[in-house]
C-alpha cells in the first residue's frame, strides 16, 4: 500500500476509483466501502484511493471543542487500511484555508486536477468546500463534463456507518471490548511510545511498559485491568493492561496506561508498541496493601491467559457472521408500578450494544403511569400487558410465553447496568452447554464500594436451604475488592439479573408461581441444578442494585413469603428422609428468628413468621403434588445422572454466623 502525505507529489494513478472520508477506526461499515471500491477499481483493472484527513476537520474548525475522541490516530488508521488491502492512502492536511475552498475548486482543482478520478464512490450526503455549501448534485454535474462515474452509498448505509461508529465509541467508552470488536471486524487498538515509571510493577513481580500517547484526542477505554494483545516489532505477545490512577500505591491523579507483557524481558524505552484490547477483566480498585495487590495481579494473570487461551482457538470471521451467530436475548423487565424506576434506569440499558438483542417491558397491571410514560417517551419499544398483578413469579411465566429468544435476562426496574454486562455473561454460556444461569456482580447502587444484599457475587444455600451470598451473610455487606471477581459456580443466581437458557427455563416450567415472590429463583435454580445443570456467577459483568424497590427489605410482608417459600422449596427438592429432619428442624430455626423479632421489637414480623408456617401445613399436599410433577420435568430434562449440589454450605450458616462469628463468606 502506497501512503501519500504531500499532494504536491501525488503520482500519475490509472482509472483512479476514490472514496473521501474520515474513517476513523475503519470499522465494519467502512470494510464494506473498502470491498466495494476494490472490486470496482478491478473491474476497469484500476487503483483503489482511499483519502482521509489528518487532523480530523472537526478539530480543527472548532479547535475549543475536545468532545470527539477518536478510535484511530492517523497511524493506526493506516495500519488498518493496509490490513484491508487498499492501493493507495492520501492523508491530506487538513486545515482553514483547505476547508475555505469554493465546492467548484474543491471539485477542480483538487479531486480532478490531482486524481483524474474514473469513478468516485460518496455517500448520498456528503458535504465539501466553504461553509459545506458542495454536494453530490455538485459532482454529478462535473462528471457529466470530465467523464467520471459516481457511485453513491445510500442514504441507510451511511446512517448505518454512523450509527456503527457511534456504538463502537459507546462500547469502547464503557469498557465492552468484545462488543467493540464485533463492530470493528479487529480489536479496538492503542499505540504510543514506552516510557521510564515508577517501577513500582517491577517490584511486585509484574513489570511494566507504560506507555505515552501522543494525540489527546484518541479515545482511552474506562480505567480497570484488560487482557491484551501487545505487538513489538511485528511479533504478538499476551499480556494485561492497566489503566488508572494506581490508588493503592500512589496519591496522584494522573492516569497511567501500563502493559505487564508476558514472557517479555526487553528494554524497549523510547519504542512504540500497539496494544489490543481483547476483554475487560476488572475494574481499578484500592488494596489495603501491596500484598493484596500483588495477590489480585496474580489472579488478573490468570483470568487473562484463559481468555486469550480461549480467543486463540477460535478462527476470524467476519462481523457479519459473528452478528448471526450471536445468540438471540430478551432483556425483560417486569414493571409494577415502577414509573420511578423506568425513568430512572432505562436511559442507561437502552444504550447496551450488544447486537442480538431486544428489551421488552412486561407490565404487571400497573395501576400509576408508567405505562403512559414508556407510550409517550419510548413509543418504539416492545411492551406486553397483562391485567394483574400476577406477582414477580407468576407475571414472568406470563410474559415469558410470548418471547422468543434463546436466552432470557429477567432484569428488575431498579437496576443500573453497566460497562460489558451482557457480552461476558451469553459468552460463558456459549462456551460451556452445561451452564442453565448465571447472574453478574451484583452492587449496591447507593454505595457502589459494597455488595448488594439481593445477590453479591453470587448465592449459596446451607443444608438447611438458607440463602446467603458470596459478599453478603444475613445483614452483613461486604467491600468489593475483587475478592471475588472470579468465574465460580455458585447454587442460585439473583433474580435482580437473572440469565436462563430460555428452553431451559420452560422445560423446567419456569418460576413457581405458588411462590408470588421471592426465593422463586433459588427454588428455579435447584431444579436446574437437580438436572445436572450448573449456575455460574461472571464478576466480569457488573450491575448496580437499588434494592427493595417493590417491596422493602424490612416489609413484614417479604418476611411472610422468605419463610413460607423457603419451606416449600425444601419440601419440593430435599429427598425424603432428609426431610424428615430438616422441616421440623427448621421450624425450630424459625422459631429462634421470631425471638430475635421479639427483643427487636418487629412484632409484625413474628405475625408473618406465624402466617407463614400455617400457609405451608395448610398447602402441604398441594406442594407434595408439585413435588411429583417437578420430578418428572427434571428426568426429562437432566443431563448428569446425578444433581450438582455444588453451592451448598455443610452445616448451618447460623451456626457459623452467631456462634462462630464468621461474618465474611472466605471465612467459610
Amino acid at each position: 500500500m502506497n501512503v501519500y502525505n504531500n499532494l504536491a507529489n501525488l503520482p500519475q494513478f490509472k482509472n483512479a476509483v476514490l472514496t473521501i472520508g474520515s474513517f476513523d477506526g475503519v470499522h465494519s461499515g467502512h470494510q464494506k466501502i473498502i470491498e466495494r471500491l476494490k472490486e470496482l477499481a478491478k473491474a476497469i483493472d484500476g487503483e483503489s484511493i482511499l483519502i482521509t484527513f489528518h487532523p480530523h476537520p472537526r478539530h480543527v474548525i472548532y479547535p475549543n471543542d475536545d468532545s470527539l475522541k477518536l478510535l484511530s490516530t492517523i497511524e493506526e488508521k493506516v495500519q488498518l487500511l493496509e490490513k484491508y488491502g487498499i492501493d493507495n492512502v492520501v492523508i491530506v492536511p487538513f486545515n482553514k484555508e483547505f476547508s475555505s475552498q469554493s465546492p467548484e475548486t474543491y471539485i477542480q482543482s483538487f479531486l480532478i486536477d490531482k486524481f483524474n478520478p474514473a469513478c468516485i464512490v460518496i455517500g448520498y450526503d456528503h458535504k465539501f468546500g466553504k461553509d459545506r455549501k458542495g454536494d453530490i448534485a455538485y459532482l454529478r454535474k462535473f462528471s457529466t463534463q470530465q467523464g467520471f462515474e459516481i457511485v453513491e452509498i445510500a442514504k441507510q448505509e451511511v446512517e448505518d456507518i454512523a450509527v456503527s461508529s457511534t456504538k463502537v465509541r459507546t462500547a469502547v467508552e464503557n469498557g465492552e471490548m468484545q462488543t467493540a470488536k464485533l463492530l470493528l471486524n479487529h480489536f479496538y487498538s492503542l499505540s504510543g511510545t514506552v516510557v521510564r515509571g515508577a517501577g513500582i510493577g517491577k517490584e511486585l513481580g509484574y513489570p511494566t511498559a507504560n506507555i505515552h500517547i501522543g494525540d489527546r484526542h484518541k479515545l482511552i477505554p474506562p480505567q480497570g485491568i484488560y487482557a491484551v494483545y501487545t505487538y513489538h516489532q511485528q511479533k504478538r505477545y499476551d499480556g494485561m493492561l492497566y489503566i488508572g490512577d494506581r490508588p493503592t500505591v500512589d496519591k496522584k491523579t494522573n492516569i497511567t496506561i501500563e502493559v505487564n507483557i508476558f514472557d517479555f524481558d526487553q528494554d524497549i524505552y523510547e519504542e512504540i508498541i500497539t496494544v489490543e484490547f481483547v476483554d475487560f477483566i476488572r475494574h481499578d480498585v484500592k488494596f489495603d496493601s501491596l500484598e493484596g495487590l500483588k495477590d489480585q495481579l496474580r489472579k488478573d494473570k490468570i483470568s487473562t491467559e484463559t481468555i486469550l487461551q480461549a480467543y486463540s482457538t477460535v478462527a476470524t470471521t467476519s462481523v457479519s457472521e459473528v452478528v448471526k451467530k450471536l445468540p438471540s436475548v430478551s432483556v425483560v423487565i417486569l414493571n409494577y408500578n415502577g414509573l420511578e424506576y423506568l425513568q430512572k434506569f432505562l436511559p442507561t440499558l437502552l444504550k447496551t450494544s450488544y447486537e442480538n438483542l431486544e428489551i421488552i417491558i412486561a407490565d404487571n397491571g400497573s395501576t400509576d403511569t408508567s405505562l403512559d410514560f414508556l407510550k409517550k417517551q419510548y413509543p418504539d419499544l416492545q411492551v406486553i400487558r397483562m391485567g394483574k398483578n400476577y406477582g414477580f413469579a407468576g407475571g414472568y411465566n406470563q410474559c415469558l410465553k410470548h418471547i422468543d429468544a434463546d436466552y432470557y435476562v429477567l432484569l428488575n426496574s431498579d437496576v443500573e447496568v453497566s460497562p460489558n454486562w451482557i457480552q461476558p455473561v451469553i459468552e460463558q454460556m456459549e462456551r460451556d452447554a452445561s451452564i442453565g444461569a448465571c447472574q453478574p456482580k451484583i452492587i449496591s447502587y447507593q454505595d457502589k464500594s459494597v455488595f448488594e444484599y439481593a445477590g453479591g457475587a453470587g448465592g449459596w444455600i446451607d443444608a438447611m436451604g438458607i440463602p446467603f451470598c458470596k459478599g453478603r451473610i444475613f445483614d452483613v455487606l461486604e467491600k468489593d475488592q475483587g475478592q471475588y471477581d472470579q468465574i465460580e459456580e455458585i447454587f442460585w443466581a439473583s433474580g435482580a439479573a437473572f440469565f436462563i437458557r430460555a428452553q431451559l427455563f420452560h422445560d423446567l416450567d419456569g418460576f413457581d408461581a405458588d411462590f408470588f415472590a421471592h426465593v422463586e429463583e433459588i427454588d428455579l435454580c435447584w431444579r436446574i441444578k437437580r438436572a445436572g445443570y450448573k449456575v455460574m456467577t461472571v464478576p466480569s459483568s457488573t450491575v448496580y442494585h437499588f434494592g427493595g424497590g417493590t417491596l422493602n427489605y424490612n416489609n413484614p410482608k417479604k418476611t411472610y413469603l422468605n419463610f413460607r417459600n423457603s419451606l416449600f422449596m425444601l419440601l419440593k427438592n430435599e429427598p425424603f428422609q432428609k426431610l424428615l429432619w430438616v422441616i421440623p428442624t427448621r421450624l425450630i430455626v424459625d422459631g429462634m428468628a421470631g425471638v430475635l423479632f421479639l427483643f427487636s421489637g418487629k412484632f409484625r414480623h413474628i405475625q408473618s413468621i406465624v402466617q407463614a408456617h400455617w400457609s405451608f401445613f395448610r398447602h402441604f399436599q398441594h406442594t407434595l403434588k408439585k413435588r411429583k410433577f417437578y420430578d418428572e420435568l427434571i428426568q426429562k430434562t437432566r443431563i448428569a445422572p446425578q444433581e450438582n449440589r455444588t453451592g451448598i454450605l455443610a452445616g448451618s450458616i447460623i451456626w457459623k454466623y452467631y456462634a462462630l462469628r464468621k461474618k465474611y463468606f472466605t471465612q467459610l
